[in-house]
């Protein structure tokens, strides 16, 4: 769909979100001697302000809209690397589809007629039962994925249907958006949160993920240990320190978020997402990030979130004239007119002073010109360990942030 470019303003915003707490927290802040990103002309303070003052009030308006709200994306891939555990140790980290012979008639039409054969994954609206379609019994919803879509939002994917339909060119193809297993999901309703998803998986998960970068010297080990192995990214080459910094940046991300909105259950309570409450665990914080619980590396991984950040800043200014000449089209004009409004009047413009502190032009010079194969293929091996990931809220906002990066390598 042409809209997938745009979902890296959804990871724009939750970037911002987590350092929008990163720099309200004294004791989260990084040392004014630590001020600068590496390898940009760019202050961490300047991007404090402009994500705290300027961009989160528009993202913040931006992401709720229905043109960024719901994801395509196939969670039924089978892991190419490794026979897989299973899912995680809470059921409801698994979804359960409605058949196609229960979807609405109109959704269930077009899912017949539609070129790319793509399943729309939807379950009975909160407020009504027309549709019955019941979620794995369990006493436990912390990765659960909720994909109730409103008769409004399926009319209005329908209508995203046709209009791709007429459309001659998409910004980006991902191998998800011709896979039958296809499922739309609606991100308001399927918050970034801990899900409980920990252990010997996710570690394995994030070991695979960093010996996909092949630019590491020659004596060290292509081996990641969680606080454990310090990795030098300075003695490595730009291309290999823009890889190393963009996985770091997706990790810290990842771990924020786990802080954040972290799950307190009641005394005696289980993890049901429902006996207890949602609130920022700053203690998990320190523990991931503290130089003195982390060989004084949390400080740098934290400043690879501000990397990142600045990557996608760039990547959205350099397809502001695709963004400009987009309608937004979700079949509401009034809103769709709103959302052109917000992105090219406004988000754009903010954004303009800051889109050059990284320039990805001198990647892959002075004879480094073979690495960018292997750079983009370890990216695609990236991808693909996403689909091992064994709890699917997990594995679905790992996708969407993967596939945002991969935006920005296109742009």
């Amino acid at each position: 769909m042409t809209l997938k470019i745009c979902f890296i303003f959804i990871i724009l915003f939750f970037y911002g979100c987590y350092i929008n707490k990163i720099s309200a927290n004294e004791e989260c802040q990084l040392s004014r001697n630590n001020d600068m990103v590496d390898d940009c002309n760019c202050y961490i303070s300047d991007l404090n302000q402009l994500n705290n003052q300027r961009l989160q009030p528009l993202l913040r308006q931006i992401v709720k809209k229905n043109y960024f709200r719901f994801f395509p994306v196939n969670l039924k891939k089978t892991c190419q690397f490794w026979p897989t555990d299973g899912q995680c140790s809470l059921r409801t980290c698994a979804i359960k589809s409605c058949p196609i012979e229960k979807l609405p008639e109109t959704l269930r039409d077009s899912f017949n007629n539609n070129k790319l054969n793509r399943l729309i994954n939807t379950k009975q609206d909160e407020q009504n039962n027309e549709i019955q379609c019941s979620t794995i019994d369990t006493n436990s919803t912390l990765g659960l994925v909720d994909t109730n879509l409103s008769e409004e939002h399926k009319k209005t994917i329908e209508n995203w249907m046709k209009f791709d339909d007429v459309q001659s060119e998409n910004f980006c193809d991902v191998d998800d958006e011709t896979s039958t297993n296809l499922e739309y999901i609606d991100l308001l309703a399927n918050v970034e949160r801990y899900t409980g998803y920990t252990g010997i998986s996710t570690q394995r998960i994030w070991s695979a993920i960093y010996n996909e970068n092949c630019f590491f010297l020659p004596d060290s080990k292509l081996y990641y240990e969680l606080r454990q192995k310090r990795l030098n990214a300075n003695k490595l080459c730009l291309e290999g320190r823009t890889f190393y910094r963009l996985v770091s940046g997706l990790h810290s991300s990842i771990s924020i978020h786990l802080c954040a909105q972290y799950f307190f259950p009641i005394l005696g309570g289980g993890y049901s997402g429902t006996d207890g409450r949602w609130a920022p665990n700053l203690e998990e914080f320190k523990r991931r990030f503290a130089p003195d619980r982390t060989d004084g590396e949390g400080p740098i991984w934290l400043k690879n979130l501000y990397f990142i950040y600045l990557i996608e800043l760039r990547a959205i200014y350099k397809a502001r004239d695709y963004l400009q000449s987009q309608t937004y089209f979700t079949g509401n004009q009034t809103d769709d007119l709103h959302t052109k409004q917000l992105i090219t009047n406004y988000l754009l413009k903010e954004i303009e002073p800051f889109a050059n502190h990284f320039n990805e032009n001198d990647l892959f010079k002075n004879g480094n010109e073979q690495l960018k194969v292997g750079f983009k293929e370890h990216f695609h091996n990236i991808s693909r360990i996403m689909d091992c990931v064994g709890c699917d809220k997990c594995k679905l906002w790992g996708k969407l942030q993967i596939q945002a990066l991969g935006k920005k390598k296109e742009s």
